[in-house]
């Protein structure tokens, strides 16, 4: 079994918020493969199915960004399953908008939500980084990440995150590199 957690923060205000782009995809990954209705469990919401094979427990953590790990942390110790059994789809000021890169563990890059399942289970998870730019300056990060998406911009998110829902088997199955390559072709198209 794989835990895939959506990062977000909850509520109807926060929907369209760039921090919310973790929270978009698993949503797009239930809706595409068929989950069951969402559940809730583990401090948030949760959908079970499977992808190419492999059962997958989506999770979105109602605990607001900042305490996610506390949501996380309940999940794998309720299934006991380390951490490389996690996927953590999330924002990333680091990477162009809309690129989509897989990184396993590393250091959480002040992402507050990374930092709380951190501290919660360690470092050696997954995490699908999704792309939205820096703004610039970092006096400017905080507006930055709790703005919504532009009008020009709704394109580019709804191929993104289709991308990564139809390419989502490669993840089931580990192939991580390939995973990645072809969100690329998609985007390209």
């Amino acid at each position: 079994m794989q835990i895939w957690t959506g990062l977000g923060n909850p509520g109807p205000g926060y929907a369209m918020h760039r921090h919310n782009v973790g929270f978009m995809a698993v949503d797009v990954i239930a809706d595409m493969y068929g989950f069951a209705p969402v559940q809730k469990k583990f401090q948030g919401w949760t959908q079970e199915g499977r992808i190419g094979g492999e059962k997958i427990l989506l999770l979105k953590p109602a605990t607001y960004m900042n305490e996610s790990g506390r949501s996380v942390g309940e999940a794998l110790r309720f299934y006991k399953l380390n951490p490389d059994a996690l996927t953590v789809f999330h924002d990333e000021l680091d990477l162009a908008p809309f690129k989509v890169k897989v990184k396993q563990g590393g250091g959480h890059a002040g992402h507050n939500g990374l930092r709380s399942i951190d501290q919660h289970i360690g470092p050696d998870f997954r995490r699908v980084r999704l792309g939205i730019g820096h703004p610039g300056h970092k006096d400017r990060v905080h507006s930055y990440v709790l703005g919504n998406y532009t009008t020009a911009e709704q394109d580019d998110l709804a191929a993104m995150l289709g991308a990564v829902g139809a390419e989502a088997e490669w993840l089931a199955k580990g192939n991580d590199p390939r995973f990645m390559s072809e969100i690329a072709l998609r985007m390209q198209d």
